[in-house]
């Protein structure tokens, strides 16, 4: 009996710890056996499940209610390529070294003596590392790895820096190079030390996260990365929790304000960037996430997204304590539009019954 005992605490302990009602996992997540009494609905659910089969391209998907695993769709294990949600983790890097005085997001691109293959013009070195992770710099150098949405870039040198949104890969691959410069740490060693550990990532693989870009095009490589959608949906916890994990500090609450603090305005970013008009959302930015703005359901005050090419998500809704995770496996050369990627995201959160 005492070896019985023994061994259900021991199981407990490992797959999950349990605090004022939000349930952490620790190696392994737990499921709720039973969501329909939490209020989600099970025709909903279903209705959903096939939506994913028949409308997407989704390899992998998580619904993650007060910190247990509510449904649960594919290969959720496989590591794959999570494209530009990279750049909402580099965001959450960034904090402890803001913090600590390491990296100023005041310095412009003329202290930091950047350049590139077709040299950066005056009126953009005023740019500083706060413009370029709010993707505000005014920089519309060529990007050496694509994903950028350049096509709606004003003329360069037009613009005064901080003064108009442009989501551009240059300054995120820029951001990329600043953190190292800046920290004397690479970015994966980072992840692995700030978020895989700490968070208990049952998938992470140090070998996979390679840097990619064309020099010829810019010197500034991109940082892809590879997650699993369980891992992913860690991250999205963790935001959750306001960067605590269990009773550990990982990244400071003043950081999470910070990055996810409005810089540019849904209004604004819909004037930039006219594609995201008559989506069904309103995106505003911060520090390399997206924020949801102006929506009527009170299902998506305060909330944001990580968002990637393809069908790579991480979104998190405050005020149901919900995360949705879910990825297409780039190696498929299958992918989402991105009307359908905003449908999933909605059509997930509205399973959930909430008054």
């Amino acid at each position: 009996m005492k070896h019985y005992l023994y061994s259900v605490v021991i199981l407990l302990l490992l797959t999950s710890i349990s605090a004022n009602g939000q349930t952490i996992p620790n190696e392994n997540w737990s499921y709720n056996e039973s969501p329909e009494k939490d209020g989600w609905d099970s025709q909903k659910s279903k209705d959903f499940r096939k939506y994913i089969t028949d409308s997407t391209h989704l390899t992998g998907l998580l619904i993650i209610h007060k910190g247990e695993i509510v449904f649960e769709y594919g290969d959720v294990v496989e590591n794959s390529y999570i494209a530009s949600c990279r750049k909402s983790v580099l965001a959450m890097l960034y904090g402890t070294y803001v913090e600590s005085g390491q990296i100023n997001l005041d310095k412009t691109i003329e202290e930091l003596e950047i350049d590139d293959v077709e040299g950066i013009l005056p009126i953009e070195k005023k740019a500083t590392i706060k413009d370029l992770i709010s993707a505000r710099s005014g920089v519309y150098h060529p990007e050496g790895y694509s994903g950028g949405m350049q096509e709606y870039a004003p003329e360069r040198g037009s613009v005064e820096p901080g003064s108009h949104w442009l989501y551009s890969n240059w300054d995120f691959n820029v951001a990329g190079y600043v953190f190292e410069k800046e920290t004397g740490k690479n970015i994966y060693d980072e992840v692995e030390r700030q978020l895989a550990i700490p968070l208990n990532m049952q998938d992470w693989n140090r070998s996979l996260q390679n840097k990619q870009g064309d020099t010829t095009k810019s010197k500034y490589l991109a940082y892809p990365m590879w997650f699993s959608t369980r891992d992913m949906a860690r991250i999205g916890l963790l935001m959750l929790n306001r960067g605590k994990w269990n009773d550990e500090v990982i990244i400071s609450e003043s950081w999470v304000d910070e990055m996810l603090k409005q810089r540019t305005t849904y209004k604004e970013l819909n004037e930039s960037v006219p594609v995201f008009r008559n989506t069904g959302a309103n995106f505003g930015y911060g520090y390399m996430w997206w924020l949801w703005e102006n929506m009527e359901d009170k299902r998506y005050k305060n909330a944001y997204s990580a968002k990637g090419a393809m069908g790579q998500n991480i979104s998190v809704f405050p005020e149901m304590d919900v995360v949705v995770a879910f990825k297409t496996k780039a190696a498929y050369r299958r992918r989402n539009s991105g009307q359908v990627r905003i449908n999933v995201v909605k059509k997930a959160a509205e399973i959930y019954d909430f008054k």
